[in-house]
């Protein structure tokens, strides 16, 4: 009878060893992590003057999860902003990567992903990119990524 239990024990340790060989942790972005990155990215914008911005959050999967649009920004930044996410999110690294690929010669990038313009940054969780946060309509470009960067000041991905 021991030497049964054992056996069993040891089958037990070793499925358990397996399945974890084969699994990973994931996170997921909540509409609270959402609301805690836009609200720094907002406060950046308006500490800075921004003229406006749209300011686009999504899932690991390029979901929208929450879209702000401060007053004044023209209506397609909304549209630019959320592309933007979504290819941070997708390409798992900053739009301005394939902006500046594609400025370099690398034409046929234009073919893929959302939106290859500098403002998208993944959210990146415990080294696991768990949505994108995108920006556009702020004062350039450059104003963009600084108010997509303030966002990811969120004291929860720190």
């Amino acid at each position: 009878m021991t030497t049964r239990l054992i056996f069993l024990f040891g089958l037990l340790l070793l499925s358990i060893n397996t399945y974890a060989q084969f699994t990973t942790e994931s996170y997921e972005l909540s509409l609270d992590g959402a609301k805690e990155i836009m609200g720094k990215a907002q406060e950046f914008a308006k500490a800075n003057n921004a003229p406006g911005a749209a300011i686009a959050i999504v899932d690991a999967g390029g979901n929208l999860v929450l879209l702000e649009r401060i007053t004044g920004t023209f209506p397609i930044a909304s549209e630019v902003s959320h592309g933007k996410a979504r290819t941070a999110v997708m390409f798992k690294m900053p739009s301005k990567n394939l902006e500046d690929n594609i400025l370099k010669g690398r034409t046929s990038l234009i073919t893929v992903g959302e939106n290859m313009l500098r403002g998208g940054l993944p959210i990146v969780y415990k080294g696991k990119v768990i949505g994108g946060i995108g920006v556009s309509g702020a004062a350039s470009a450059d104003q963009d990524v600084e108010i997509a960067q303030a966002g990811l000041s969120a004291k929860f991905l720190q």
